[in-house]
């Protein structure tokens, strides 16, 4: 019986694979077990940005945004296997996006990948996989609140293919338009975050306001703070992965990325809260990890191009433009709930300007294998040009293509994402899952029940064959009715 890939091994144990033409490639077990632990870090940054989002909203919200980044994951990787990969990372692309070369994965086994002759083909899918199904996730955060949860299944499987594809393959891609220019992203400063941010506002914008706009009610602080900060841990830890594992190889690269990747975080975190304690004379943790997120955002497309010293003003431009961002949506009256423009897209075009400015040909070099121009530091004055080009046309392509997306879904039926008023009142969890993330009490509480007594009786009344929760949504309404509105409107947060 053949096999399908003949693989063999060299006396110092590195992995030799042998194509169908006698071509030998010879593969370190080291740069490919780095490679494995640096996609699982990735995979936990998708939970952990669910937690993340759902710290920050109110309770009765809170399992919807844990639900929509395991489904995400989920619907990204089977697009991944179906066609995502091949139109990202065919060996045959265009300028602008791959063919079905690779369709189903097949012939994605031990050949030379198109990032990096130093790991098999196959490594490198599941890695990238990583990095398409986080993104669309940052994005969806801005359907927090106000968005039906089943046509977002449709949505992701039709974004990742019509816009993260044909980004992922223009920046990364030896064929793309931007690749070719001497665009430089390391880890995905337009792929990831300008195209999730920029998505995150044009939902926003097409949603429109959630109830309560300007009003009170909507300035509720975050239900579960905890919550964020263990959400901010799993990102801290998975961007690791996330920057280092983007030298594709266990060299001084990839720990120069983790350091200067650890620098932003710090310095991102500490200049955000600070910021914040200027005006509230208080230490917010949630400050500092919205902080150290828009650091890390801002170093990722530099994290294998710049050295130490630099990253110490990318954490710090990073915390203090985006914190200044979050008051955009203020000025232009969009509902952007957690504030994902503010952070990603900004945060992004941060990092690919610095980039342009600090880009070292000498940092590159670390692998042993780039070779790269520089930036400014290196009198290379056009990486600038290329960095903003790459943002602008990140930034265009994204609003664009998402807010057509959203359009045509709209008008299809079943499809469209607004949800309804009714919805909001009563907290997504329940209306379109059923289930929640706490004790019933609190929630009762946050929908109306004001003592333990009265919460008691509805207990009896709304109890359920097996589960822990009571249907609210059905008592509210049937006993809630007076000619003044229900008691879940009159004491809705």
């Amino acid at each position: 019986m053949t096999n399908i890939v003949n693989i063999t091994y060299d006396a110092s144990g590195e992995m030799i694979y042998t194509d169908t033409e006698g071509n030998t490639f010879l593969y370190n077990l080291g740069d490919i077990a780095w490679m494995i632990a640096a996609t699982a870090l990735v995979w936990i940054m998708i939970p952990g940005l669910g937690f993340f989002y759902s710290g920050l909203l109110r309770r009765k919200n809170a399992l919807s945004m844990l639900w929509m980044s395991m489904m995400t994951l989920a619907v990204v990787w089977f697009e991944w296997f179906f066609w995502g990969y091949s139109l990202s990372f065919s060996d045959t692309a265009s300028g602008y996006i791959g063919d079905l070369r690779y369709f189903g994965l097949k012939g994605v086994l031990a050949q030379q990948s198109v990032g990096s002759t130093r790991i098999p083909s196959l490594m490198f899918c599941v890695y990238q996989g990583m990095f398409a199904a986080i993104t669309p996730v940052i994005a969806l955060g801005a359907i927090a609140e106000h968005a039906r949860l089943g046509p977002t299944l449709v949505f992701v499987f039709i974004w990742s293919t019509i816009v993260y594809n044909p980004i992922a393959c223009w920046t990364w891609n030896p064929a793309g338009w931007s690749f070719k220019i001497g665009g430089l992203d390391f880890a995905g400063g337009t792929p990831v975050h300008i195209s999730s941010g920029t998505a995150a506002l044009a939902i926003a914008i097409f949603l429109g306001k959630r109830r309560g706009y300007g009003t009170e009610r909507l300035a509720y602080k975050p239900h579960n703070t905890s919550y964020v900060v263990l959400g901010t841990v799993f990102l801290w830890f998975g961007w690791f992965g996330f920057n280092g594992g983007s030298a594709l190889g266990a060299n001084l690269r990839a720990i120069q990325a983790c350091i200067v990747t650890n620098i932003a975080a710090c310095v991102g975190g500490l200049t955000w809260m600070l910021w914040d304690w200027r005006l509230e004379r208080k230490w917010s943790v949630v400050g500092f990890c919205s902080g150290a997120i828009s650091g890390l955002v801002a170093i990722t497309p530099a994290s294998g191009y710049v050295g130490a010293p630099a990253s110490v003003l990318f954490g710090f431009m990073a915390g203090t433009l985006c914190n200044f961002a979050t008051q955009l949506k203020f000025m232009f009256h969009y509902d952007d709930t957690l504030d994902i423009f503010a952070v990603h897209t900004i945060g992004g075009v941060v990092g690919n300007v610095l980039t342009g400015l600090f880009a070292q040909k000498s940092v590159a070099a670390f692998d042993g294998i780039a070779d790269i121009p520089g930036g400014w530091l290196d009198h290379h004055y056009r990486q600038l040009g290329l960095q903003i080009a790459d943002s602008a046309a990140g930034i265009g392509y994204s609003f664009i293509c998402t807010t057509i997306i959203l359009w045509v879904m709209h008008f299809i039926p079943y499809l469209s994402l607004r949800t309804t008023e009714e919805a909001e009142i009563v907290g997504i969890d329940d209306h379109e899952m059923g289930e929640f993330a706490y004790d019933y009490v609190g929630l009762e509480q946050e929908l109306g029940i004001k003592s333990e007594e009265e919460g008691l009786a509805h207990e009896h009344e709304n109890a359920t064959s097996g589960g822990r929760e009571p249907r609210h949504s059905i008592s509210h309404h049937a006993d809630g009715e007076s000619s003044t509105g229900s008691n879940v409107e009159k004491h809705a947060p």
